[in-house]
């Protein structure tokens, strides 16, 4: 770990601390929710631990608090999770080695992780800025689940306190700073006009993958950003239909 310290710079490591503060924020959020909604402690415990994808076990939860079957649940979280296939492309470099890493690495796998490896330009600060930004928000997540589960109705209404905002914001915040070129500007913004427009119609999970399309309006790019639209688009998207 502290290799990968010396590594990035102190401005990455910033910002991969307030994603995680973000992040413990909604983790105590979705923990709250399931035990007060009436799930079982170990549910939103497992699903952290197995699942690792806020928006997906978010969606889960949901499902099955209206009134939806496992299957129903399970099948919303695969169709959102879904989005995470073309990242596993573009951050495939940081995942060499033998088998078991590469399976690991599959697991932290988020969008926060694969942007903050796509924003490296050396392969050696790829690598670490992955996993360190991949393990900090494993952890993160896990204790703030368990925390934010094991007080559950004593916070109440969590979103009375805005828990659910926080996530976006921070997100939003370390997204724009890297629209300044003009194809990713482009392909973000279609693809977040695209993912608003179908919200209304079409299943939870969906909205973020049809926003890839953006990256048709984007031109065709160069070598050095093919992965840099696809890793902006989704984030951007995920975030406008939240």
């Amino acid at each position: 770990m502290r290799s990968l310290l010396r590594t990035l710079e102190h401005a990455t490591l910033r910002d991969i601390a307030l994603v995680c503060l973000a992040d413990a924020l909604v983790g105590a959020s979705f923990g709250a929710i399931s035990v007060s909604g009436g799930l079982p402690l170990w549910v939103p415990i497992a699903l952290s631990v197995l699942v690792f994808a806020g928006g997906s076990q978010f969606a889960a939860v949901g499902v099955v608090l209206s009134g939806g079957g496992a299957l129903a649940a399970v099948a919303t979280g695969l169709v959102l999770n879904a989005r995470l296939l073309p990242f596993g492309f573009t951050v495939a470099d940081a995942l060499d080695g033998p088998w078991w890493r590469r399976l690991l690495g599959a697991q932290l796998i988020t969008d926060e992780s694969a942007a903050f490896a796509l924003q490296q330009s050396e392969p050696r600060r790829r690598k670490a800025a992955f996993w360190l930004c991949g393990i900090a928000l494993y952890v993160v997540w896990n204790v703030s689940v368990l925390l934010g589960a094991a007080a559950g109705g004593l916070i109440g209404d969590t979103d009375a306190l805005g828990l659910d905002a926080a996530f976006p914001a921070v997100l939003l915040a370390l997204v724009l700073p890297s629209l300044t070129d003009r194809r990713t500007r482009t392909a973000a913004v279609v693809g977040a006009v695209v993912a608003v427009g179908v919200t209304p119609f079409v299943p939870a999970g969906l909205p973020v993958l049809l926003a890839l399309v953006g990256l048709l309006c984007a031109g065709r790019p160069g070598a050095e950003d093919k992965g840099s639209s696809v890793a902006q688009v989704a984030p951007v998207a995920k975030e406008a239909v939240r």
